[in-house]
């Protein structure tokens, strides 16, 4: 896509919302939370003062009776689906999807046909329609602007986008440490920011504050492509038998975007668009081929690759469209990824004298585990918050994107503090904190203990005598969700024999949560 070529961007509003199964128009305040933020919200939540970016207790500050769900971008990939081949196949074909409801498309061919650009929005606007959602279309000189223009429901003349953008705050670049920065300087808005001179842009911000200074002057963020005549950086895997699970492709796909990655480096490009295709095993030699556009703009990273690829292959076979022409499942023979609208990469440092990093060693490494044991074999810990620290520790496949469900590290009151347990278990283990007397060892709501502990059993191990404990401390979680409160408290205990144990009362019940060796 060149800088001169017209843009049409489609937007779902509220996407995340719709793909929950809620109505964002609906009477019900909801919002989809990722990272301990939200991500989207409805209408009903918005008027309460939800706004997109705001920390959960803000959140249900503003709206005490917000319903929360944890953000499912594979759920939102595979609703997305159908919206996708009806646009395919009643507008035009080679839909760039940015993300699960945001689409972009060359304006200049579907435009000529349907008789113009707003032609074009209308049918676009009622063909969505047609599969049961709301969507509105912006037409503009770049992706970036017609993005913005599209929430607006806008056609942005030609050579009318720098004017366009002019108004806009900075932070809309999605740079907050540069916006940060221009704002200290009195360069508020996009218009302030496009007027300095690019050369002083790009000695005083680099290559990234480069980008962005084009992206404010109206330009796409990357210049023209680098890629020599004939050269092509296709990377792809054939399947031998067919394969029909899609663990196997996954998997395949990781590798794929490694390789993929290694081409762009050696050419010393960037992408701005990958075409994910895979083709069916056919009963004539011949099978099905489908195609899928994903925006790459050269930020995705191997993992975010290999990541938007197992969604659209769990879209693809939820949708049906994983079967041949008698509607019969179809194994996959060939898995390929291709990059489209190469740009100059800005460029990386190496090792001074060549060869590998330890790094790359250490990913080489654990690939082959994988690929021997299975994919959930070799796991990496992410650190994350929470109090307790089960919580804390989150394990995940080697290859795949830390969940963004996971809690936001940050300030947690109540936090356990140093030193930390040596031995977490997968699941909290059942225990029984006994008193002199055989009975249960209760905590009253001024947390008062109802008698001194004097024997510990947790389960599978013998029984303890109790040495002596500190606390208990509270902890009330997601106190402002009725569905998902939680009232613990937590001790920490010392037996005879050893070891110290890490104790939460949930519920009238004990359990052990972690020892400390």
């Amino acid at each position: 896509m060149s800088a001169i070529e017209r843009v049409v961007c489609v937007w779902l509003p509220d996407w995340p919302i719709v793909a929950d199964g809620s109505n964002p128009e609906g009477a019900r305040a909801t919002a989809v939370v990722a990272g301990g933020k939200v991500v989207a919200c409805s209408a009903a939540a918005r008027a309460l003062g939800v706004r997109r970016g705001m920390r959960l207790r803000q959140a249900t500050g503003r709206a005490p009776g917000l319903r929360l769900s944890e953000r499912d971008v594979a759920g939102e990939a595979r609703c997305f689906e159908p919206v996708l081949q009806y646009l395919e196949q009643h507008v035009a074909p080679r839909w760039e999807v940015v993300r699960p409801g945001l689409l972009v498309l060359p304006a200049r061919g579907p435009a000529r046909y349907f008789g113009g650009e707003q032609a074009l929005a209308d049918r676009i606007t009622e063909a969505v329609a047609a599969v049961g959602f709301a969507a509105r279309v912006g037409v503009a000189d770049t992706v970036f602007a017609a993005a913005l223009a599209a929430r607006q429901g806008r056609i942005v003349p030609a050579g009318g986008t720098p004017r366009f953008l002019a108004p806009y705050p900075v932070g809309v670049l999605g740079r907050p440490e540069l916006a940060v920065l221009l704002s200290r300087m009195g360069l508020a808005t996009l218009g302030a920011f496009a007027a300095l001179p690019g050369t002083k842009v790009t000695a005083r911000f680099g290559a990234d504050g480069a980008a962005a200074h084009r992206t404010a002057r109206g330009l796409e963020a990357r210049g023209p492509s680098t890629r020599a005549p004939g050269q092509d950086l296709t990377v792809a895997h054939g399947f031998e038998p067919a394969g029909t699970l899609l663990e196997p492709v996954a998997f395949a796909a990781k590798e794929l975007a490694r390789r993929l990655h290694e081409r762009l480096a050696a050419a010393g490009a960037v992408c701005a668009r990958m075409e994910v295709a895979v083709e069916l095993a056919g009963s004539g030699g011949q099978g099905k081929r489908l195609t899928r556009l994903w925006r790459h703009e050269g930020k995705l990273s191997e993992l975010a690759v290999a990541e938007r690829v197992r969604w659209q292959l769990t879209a693809w076979q939820e949708t049906g469209a994983l079967t041949d022409d008698g509607g019969e499942a179809a194994g996959i023979v060939r898995l390929a990824l291709r990059p489209e609208g190469l740009s100059a990469a800005t460029g990386r440092q190496q090792l001074l004298f060549g060869g590998r990093s330890a790094t790359a060693e250490m990913e080489a490494a654990a690939a082959r585990l994988q690929a021997m044991l299975g994919h959930d074999a070799v796991t990496r810990v992410e650190s994350g918050g929470g109090r307790g620290p089960a919580e804390r520790a989150i394990r995940v496949a080697f290859g795949d994107v830390p969940p963004e469900s996971r809690l936001p590290d940050g300030p947690w009151p109540g936090r356990l503090p140093a030193p930390y347990p040596a031995w977490v278990p997968d699941r909290p283990e059942r225990a029984q904190l006994l008193d002199a007397q055989g009975d249960s060892v209760a905590v009253s709501a001024r947390l008062v203990l109802s008698a001194p502990p004097a024997r510990l059993l947790v389960k599978g191990r013998r029984p303890a005598a109790v040495q002596g404990w500190a606390g208990p401390w509270p902890a009330l979680e997601q106190w402002w969700n009725t569905d998902r409160a939680r009232r613990l408290i937590r001790m920490q205990v010392v037996t005879e024999p050893g070891p110290a144990w890490l104790l939460v009362l949930e519920q009238s019940q004990w359990w052990a949560e972690a020892h400390y060796g």
